[in-house]
């Protein structure tokens, strides 16, 4: 049993964000930065002045890390914080945009505080991370002491002399914090069981100058992947984690029975090519390859499957020795393809992500790798999975849990990359477990819908593929396993991080089917309120709270504390603040001993939000104000402010005031209220935006409205802005031509604005001139012109037209938008055509004048 356990975590597991770089490179490598448009460049200067007003000095810069689509026309940017232009190594941020570049959330994790000498260490209300003692002084002397290439021969040497690289070593010249985690003052005199998560925090010993070295070896037939900080003027190695991560034809699947799958046709065979999820990739598609037993040294994917018939494989498990091409090898390529489907439908159909970059790139899943072999993994080189036949512990490793657990580790490869060790390593494993689990529950209910099903999936991870029928993992048990722990305790992260994990998975499976009041598989001592049992929200709610936690709110540093105030924000941006989904969730952290428990909505005693604060436009250099009362509990109550869901220092009554600048516009503050009861019991706002407007700026609130400075202020399908021959503008030398496309396309032109709450009127006009070639007066092609909200929800629809409005020149417009003072609110035009003949919308001389 032991040696099986050990396997596990060779197994099931995945690898972190390579940088692709050469070794060879004469200068330190850098992490790829993404391209910046101008409407990140204008993200970036916000994030810039936000840091020049907190103190900080022009030493300290940003680098955009990487971007995915978000919900509603939002966007996702994650990006690195910098000392003078090097890395802060798990210093960074996640910026929520919407469709006008506005802010929606915020999450920080800022370790640069002792880097700058001019800074005081309480200047910083926003600082994630405390500093500890007098070593974490600012860093003058930024030079190694030797190269990149000497950086990598010595952690070559010291993890795998006789080894042979894999895949190009890397080293990235960067700061690194040292971290040490202490107790906070009110739990100094707790005893080592009594703690919680919540009474210890990370705070920064020092800083180290590093290089961060990535080496991906094999030795002896063996992956052995490794991710290493060592000191650049010493030598010594600072911090080391393993990077190896691991766990419509018909088809014969080996664990589902007939299944459909998606396949194509190349003349007259078939191939496992799935050309309508994903876009190009290795192969233009989803892909389903024969390794044909390539070593798992150096494993090469070969070839697509092909057939000469679209019914695929016998069901059974390979017979060693055997064909990979007839019908029982096709089998495994058959568990692939459906898993690697509905692992896509999941994610896709219920939130909106596609792929596993969030950019539809496509992925692919090589089987039969070597021989009996008892591994599976994805690879972030390749951004795929290779999948062993099995041998001496389990059969053929395509399970759908354990293909939606390796392609979730894809995911988390491509948002929050949680460090593989320690607790963010153990998060890092439990949402790919969490991940199979519920692509589990879909597929199991047809792999159709918007929504997770409420069953199906069986709460354990790899039970089908193991010969002794015994599964790597419980999600709603950990400890039977016999290795990982229930609960969070000090010692969570120095265990391996595929045990570290199963205090999470067990959280998550409290959040989905709640709990039991008895002793046994299904209780935590750890729930004292009310009721003793606590309720579920079922799977649906939960994996999307979850999803949205890892993919905007997650850092590569976050912990299992860092995680529980994640979870919960998103718990309440979602569902409310006061919500049975945000309670849900503080119970199911504190099942397994992060944070306290509260009694559930209904229960006696109770502290609840009487008063919401409410949003307010200010000019800049006003006073704003944001104001909470409380109700139930036992009084007097104390109050914690927050910003973008970071704490602020000091801000400890009922009222939060601030002189506004600039820098402010879009900043959301929540409050939590706590009673006076043992142990206390807590309730937390709702959210409240502030919006800044420049004094005395009356007048036209629209940027570029003529669109003579190009792209200038506006966002979408900014291509159709400029000077084209077969339209004229209304006035000056450039417009915008929306449609004229003669296909089906959609083009879609945004800018946000605000208007001030002190206005008196505010009116919206602008010229539009409509010519076609439809025939008749039915309506074919569209342009919508709404007013939408910063998340992207239609406040307002002023008009529609169509095709049957066509006219000769331009027709004036006008609007009014008084109903929208004191907000900032995204101005939305919309052209949709058909697949026949063309409509144009040209659109120019775009003004709304509050006053």
């Amino acid at each position: 049993m032991n040696l099986r356990k050990t396997l596990l975590a060779a197994s099931i597991a995945a690898m972190p964000l390579m940088v692709t770089t050469p070794a060879s490179a004469a200068a330190p490598v850098a992490t790829p930065a993404v391209t910046a448009t101008l409407q990140d460049q204008s993200l970036l200067a916000t994030l810039a002045q936000r840091d020049t007003q907190r103190g900080l000095g022009s030493d300290n810069s940003f680098r955009l890390a990487n971007q995915h689509p978000g919900v509603d026309g939002q966007k996702i940017t994650r990006v690195h914080h910098t000392y003078k232009d090097l890395r802060v190594f798990g210093s960074e941020e996640v910026v929520v945009t919407d469709g006008g570049g506005n802010i929606v959330s915020l999450s920080v994790a800022d370790k640069r505080a002792g880097l700058d000498a001019n800074v005081a260490q309480d200047s910083n209300p926003d600082r994630t991370v405390a500093l500890a003692g007098p070593q974490a002084t600012p860093l003058d002397n930024i030079k190694p002491a030797f190269n990149a290439d000497a950086a990598i021969a010595r952690v070559a040497k010291k993890v795998a002399p006789t080894g042979e690289h894999r895949w190009p070593p890397t080293a990235e010249l960067l700061i690194y914090p040292v971290m040490a985690t202490v107790r906070t003052p009110e739990a100094a005199d707790k005893s080592e069981d009594a703690l919680n998560a919540l009474d210890l925090q990370d705070v920064v010993q020092r800083y180290a100058l590093a290089y961060y070295v990535q080496t991906r070896m094999i030795v002896d037939r063996k992956p052995v992947y490794h991710d290493t900080i060592i000191d650049a003027r010493t030598g010594d190695v600072l911090a080391q984690w393993q990077a190896l991560q691991t766990v419509v034809g018909t088809g014969n699947s080996q664990y589902n029975g007939a299944v459909p799958i998606s396949t194509s046709q190349n003349g007259s065979n078939f191939q496992m090519l799935d050309t309508t999820r994903g876009t190009g990739g290795k192969f233009g598609g989803m892909a389903i390859t024969n390794a044909n037993h390539s070593s798992q040294q150096n494993p090469s994917p070969g070839n697509v499957y092909t057939n000469s018939t679209n019914t695929w494989g016998d069901g059974k498990q390979y017979i060693p020795g055997g064909s990979t091409t007839n019908a029982n090898g096709q089998t495994a390529a058959v568990n692939a393809l459906w898993g690697l489907m509905n692992t896509y439908d999941t994610n896709k159909n219920v939130l909106g992500w596609q792929s596993l970059d969030g950019n539809n790139t496509a992925s692919y899943i090589a089987v039969h790798v070597d021989n009996a072999y008892d591994n599976a993994f994805y690879d972030s080189g390749c951004k795929c999975m290779f999948i062993g036949d099995g041998g001496q512990y389990f059969y053929n490793l395509g399970s759908i849990d354990v293909i939606g657990h390796e392609m979730s580790h894809g995911i988390t490869d491509a948002t929050s990359n949680l460090v593989y060790a320690g607790e963010s390593g153990g998060l890092n494993e439990s949402h790919s477990d969490i991940g199979g689990d519920m692509v589990e529950a879909y597929a199991r209910a047809g792999g159709t819908g918007t929504v997770i099903p409420a069953s199906g999936n069986d709460w354990m991870t790899g039970k089908e593929i193991a010969r002794d029928g015994q599964p790597l993992r419980y999600l709603y048990k950990p400890s039977k396993d016999g290795r990982s722990p229930d609960a969070w305790s000090t010692n969570l992260k120095n265990i391996d991080v595929h045990y570290s994990s199963g205090p999470n998975n067990r959280m998550f499976y409290f959040l989905s089917q709640g709990s039991k009041a008895e002793s046994g598989d299904y209780n935590s001592q750890y729930l004292t309120r009310s009721p003793a049992a606590m309720t579920g929200i079922g799977n649906d709610k939960a994996y999307r709270i979850w999803f949205k936690a890892l993919t905007t709110k997650f850092t590569s540093s976050t912990n299992y504390a860092d995680a529980r105030a994640k979870v919960l924000q998103v718990a309440q941006e979602l569902y409310g603040a006061s919500s049975k989904e945000a309670i849900a969730v503080q119970r199911a952290y504190a099942a397994i001993n992060v944070g306290a428990d509260i009694d559930e909505a209904g229960s006696s005693g109770g502290v609840s939000i009487a008063t919401q604060p409410a949003s307010v436009a200010v000019t800049v250099g006003a006073t704003a104000s944001f104001s909470v009362a409380a109700s139930g509990g036992t009084p007097p109550y104390t109050y914690t402010w927050y910003r973008n869901g970071t704490l602020i220092a000091g801000a400890t009554g009922p009222t939060y005031s601030l002189t506004a600048t600039q820098a402010d516009n879009g900043a959301v503050f929540t409050a939590q209220v706590r009673d006076a009861s043992s142990p206390a019991k807590t309730a937390t706002s709702g959210e409240a935006t502030l919006t800044v407007v420049t004094a005395g700026s009356g007048g036209e609130r629209i940027t570029n409205g003529g669109f003579e400075a190009g792209t200038t202020g506006w966002a979408g399908s900014t291509t159709a802005i400029g000077s084209f021959s077969g339209q004229a503008p209304f006035e000056g030398q450039r417009f915008a031509w929306l449609g004229g496309n003669g296909k089906r396309t959609t083009d879609t032109l945004t800018q946000s604005v605000t208007i001030p709450s002190s206005a008196a009127s505010a009116k919206l006009s602008f010229a539009l001139h409509i010519d076609t070639d439809e025939i008749g007066r039915a309506t074919y092609d569209r342009l919508v012109v709404a007013v939408k909200s910063r998340s992207g929800a239609v406040l307002g629809t002023l008009a529609t037209y169509s095709n049957a409005n066509a006219a000769d020149g331009y027709q004036a417009r006008t609007f009014d938008l008084s109903a929208y003072k004191g907000q900032t609110v995204t101005l939305s035009f919309v052209a949709t055509e058909d697949s026949w003949q063309q409509t144009s919308f040209v659109i120019d001389k775009v003004s709304l004048v509050a006053q």
